[in-house]
């Protein structure tokens, strides 16, 4: 929601109030304190006022990406529900009406160690672990889940910013073509 990578801060709702589940939720965050202090309220209200034109931006240049990179001979598959292609295109297209959001996940041809590579060969992407800011990142989901996990070992994900989409594209091209050559 802040769009500027420094806040943490996060919100629960429950549709029963009576539910045992979210008494030990508010008994915890009253115990806790785990609640955002003054500055970093400001922090969240100050970027959520953006909120809306980086989503527009940030959705639209997902969708492209996604678009530009679905027949790309080294990837297996292009994950996002934009796409008619996704599983759930007509779910999300009757609910995500301003777009299909910032987020996609590619699948690397070559296992683990080619989207690793390709996560490597970035440079307009960072490599960290973040939802919604204003810098594109690139994360190797299985590598932070650990052995267990079950997300598959190729699968890069992408959270897109607003950079310019022509920058962002040529730099998966271009990290894909090197690391997979």
């Amino acid at each position: 929601l802040n769009g500027h990578s420094d806040v943490l801060a996060g919100a629960l709702a429950c549709r029963d109030a009576d539910a045992p589940l979210w008494q030990r939720i508010l008994k915890e965050r009253g115990e806790g304190g785990a609640l955002p202090g003054p500055f970093e309220a400001w922090l969240l209200q100050r970027g959520m006022r953006t909120l809306f034109v980086r989503m527009q931006r940030a959705s639209a240049s997902a969708l492209y990406i996604a678009q530009q990179l679905q027949s790309h001979p080294a990837l297996s598959v292009v994950h996002y529900p934009g796409l008619e292609s996704h599983p759930g295109h007509a779910i999300a297209r009757r609910q995500m009406h301003n777009g299909f959001a910032n987020m996609l996940s590619i699948e690397v041809r070559g296992g683990a160690q080619a989207a690793l590579r390709v996560s490597g060969a970035l440079r307009v992407f960072s490599r960290a672990t973040s939802l919604g800011g204003v810098e594109s990142l690139v994360e190797h989901r299985a590598s932070i889940e650990g052995a267990d996990s079950p997300i598959p070992q190729n699968l890069l994900r992408l959270s897109i910013g607003i950079e310019h989409v022509d920058d962002l594209l040529a730099d998966l091209l271009a990290a894909l073509e090197q690391a997979t050559a």
